[in-house]
Formats: C-alpha cells, structure tokens, sequence
C-alpha cells in the first residue's frame, strides 16, 4: 500500500481546492467563477449575513478581490448553476442535477415536511399549481401561507414547509435569490436547461458512486467518511462504494501518517513540490466544513460558534480560519458593520508556535484587501486575543 506523509496530505488537499494555482492578476469573470466550482464541484450556502455572504467567500478566498453582482449573476442566471442539497443547502453543477435524483424520489427526511406530506397533500399540490402557475415566487406570495407550527424548522409556515417539500422533491427549483437572500422558487423547465433535465437518470448507487468519486477529486486525499460527508451520503451506503471504486482503481488506497483509517487519493491527484495558499477561509468554506478531517491534518480544533451561547463562546460568532502558506496559522472573528462602514475584528487568535510579527502582517495584508471588497471604509480590532495588538498596530 502506498504511503504518504502528513504534509503530503496537506499539499493534495490544497491542490485539490485550487489553492496551488494562486490568485489571479487581472479581470475575475466567468471563466475564473467556472474553474473554482469545476475544483471544489459544490458551494454551500447559509442565509448568515453577519460578515459577508457564505457563498461569496470560497471564491474570495481562491481568487481575491472580484464583482460580486457579477458572481450573482452567473450563478443564478447562466443556467450552469442551481441549488440543492448538496452538502447542506447548496450550489451545484447544473450537469450534476441528474446525480440528485435518487435524493428527490426518496423520503424529505424532516419530521415536520412528513407530516405535511401524510396530512396535507391536497395543500401541496395547490401550492405547486400556485408556482406553475405564477412562478418565480416566494412563500409570501401564496394565497395561503398558513399557519406557523412553534419552535421547529425555523418556525417556517405552512406554505414555506410545502414549498420546502416541492423543492426536495425537485419538483420546484430556485429561480433566483435576491439581495435579501429570500429563495423565489419555479419550476425547473423554466429555470434549468432541457439538457439537465432530459439528461438519464442513473440508479441509486452509480449516482452515489460518481458523487462519492467528485468528492475524492475534490479533496484530495480523504477517509470513507470524509469522503462521505462531501455530499452527505451516509455512512451504510458509503463504505461499500469507496470499497468497490478502490477495488476498480477508480480511486487508490493509501496509508497516510498519523492517521488511524485508511485513505484514498484519487489516480490524477496533484502534488506540488510546496504548499500554498493564504487566505480566509468562511466557516462553510470547503477545505474546512469537516471539522474532524482538518484536525487530523492541520491539528486545527475548529468550530463554528454561531449557535453557542455568547457567554460560551471561546473564539467568537463568525470566526474564519486563517491559511497562511498552506497552514492554518490563525483564526479571526470578523463583522461587517454597514451603518459604520467598518470592519470590525472581534478577535484574533494565533496558533500555538507561529510567529505572530509575521502572521500578524500577512493577516493584516488579508484583513485590509477583504475589507476593500466588502465596500468597507475602516478597519476596527478589538483588544481581544492574542494576535489582536500585532494585527491592530499593522492595520
């Protein structure tokens, strides 16, 4: 069995994302949008608007500074894009849609669509004949939005639920998702192009088996679970599928040091001669959604504390890892302020062992270039962490 070092790992991993190729120097347009999702082959997405919108962020952090509008209006009106759950809400390749079916033709998963599917199918079905027939809209525009249920699901309404069962079910797709973020559904025929959607529709398990191989090449070099959660195919179905594309040599086995599972690496995986990479990194940023595969990677224990209460929070709300040359160096807890037109940095905390003059300054480099994107005046860091006085004195 082939073996790899640790910081093997680490540079397939970040080749894998695209963070080997550098950021561009001249015009970011659509071609530069196409090669970051063709790389990661799925965005999340997150309606959290406290620093900047998820979905812009993994792009930023690959090729710097570009239009925003311009990235809106690719991704929700070119017709190569659209929305599923891909790993969590997601933005997907439009030739990936065909993938996605076995999910539409099973079970909604949540409680509370079951019930409405079991209760109320006449409400769904005049809910989608309300689309169809005055689509693209939102859940507002319903005739009857009913009523709300209490606590759970987002204490989403009737009509949103039903809406949100349509959408499972690929019955319904989003259109588009304006400034305030608001999904405005339609039916796929008017939104994705008949290519998509004539496309065959393979069975269960060759669609998983593809979906799990995009996600090795996404990757890099990943375990079965990590490779897994990539599309958040369960764990039952995963296992038997790496194995049978190890077996085939669609993807090689690997033993890579310091872990304690097996890894896969797929046969055209790049390995730089270096790591590369500085960037902030969103939470739901690809390289670094699951949490137990960059700890055993980078050593970086990170977890998102939006849901934390404020009194247990050890970081802060939105804190972004820092990538500096290839490592996770630092974490930042960052919020735009509009009103102000400022940047706030609520902390900064360096890693154990790094030069903090140095990561100070390249940060400080990262902080100042962000917040000319976002439109943002100032630079404000509070006196909180331990990187926060090298990166205040630098900005």
């Amino acid at each position: 069995m082939r073996r790899i070092t640790n910081d093997q790992a680490k540079r397939f991993a970040l080749a894998a994302q695209g963070f080997n190729d550098g950021r561009p120097s001249g015009r970011i347009d659509r071609r530069h949008f196409r090669k970051v999702l063709d790389r990661v082959r799925l965005i999340q997405i997150d309606s959290v608007n406290y620093f900047s919108r998820a979905h812009f962020m993994p792009f930023f952090s690959r090729l710097g500074p570009y239009n925003r509008d311009r990235l809106d209006d690719w991704l929700w009106r070119s017709g190569e894009v659209f929305e599923y759950w891909g790993h969590e809400a997601s933005l997907l390749p439009v030739d990936h849609h065909r993938l996605f079916r076995w999910q539409m033709e099973g079970d909604v998963h949540w409680k509370a669509m079951e019930r409405l599917k079991e209760k109320a199918p006449d409400y769904i079905e005049e809910v989608y004949s309300q689309v169809v027939e005055g689509g693209p809209i939102q859940t507002a525009d319903l005739e009857d939005t009913g009523k709300r249920p209490g606590r759970s699901m987002w204490n989403w309404n009737t009509g949103k639920l039903a809406l949100e069962v349509l959408f499972m079910q690929g019955r319904v797709t989003t259109a588009e998702r304006p400034r305030n973020f608001v999904r405005l559904y339609d039916i796929p025929e008017r939104v994705l192009p008949r290519s998509a959607l004539e496309a065959p529709t393979p069975e269960k398990d060759v669609a998983q088996s593809e979906l799990l191989l995009e996600a090795v090449k996404a990757m890099g070099v990943a375990t079965a679970e990590d490779i897994g959660d990539y599309y958040r195919i369960r764990m039952p179905a995963t296992r038997p599928l790496v194995a049978k594309l190890a077996e085939t040599g669609q993807i090689i086995e690997v033993e890579v040091e310091g872990w304690d599972k097996p890894g896969y690496l797929h046969p055209d995986a790049a390995l730089p001669r270096k790591k590369r990479g500085t960037a902030l990194l969103s939470p739901f940023d690809n390289l670094v959604w699951c949490r137990p595969r960059i700890e055993r990677i980078w050593d970086f224990h990170y977890r998102i504390e939006i849901y934390v209460p404020e009194a247990k929070r050890v970081y802060g709300y939105y804190v972004l890892p820092f990538l500096l040359d290839g490592e996770l160096v630092a974490r930042v807890d960052l919020k735009s302020d509009r009103q102000m037109s400022t940047l706030r940095v609520k902390g900064a905390f360096a890693e154990p062992g790094v030069d903090r003059a140095h990561v100070g300054a390249a940060l400080a480099e990262e902080v100042r270039t962000i917040a000319n994107w976002l439109e943002m005046d100032e630079v404000a860091v509070d006196n909180n962490g331990d990187l926060s006085a090298e990166l205040r004195k630098r900005v």
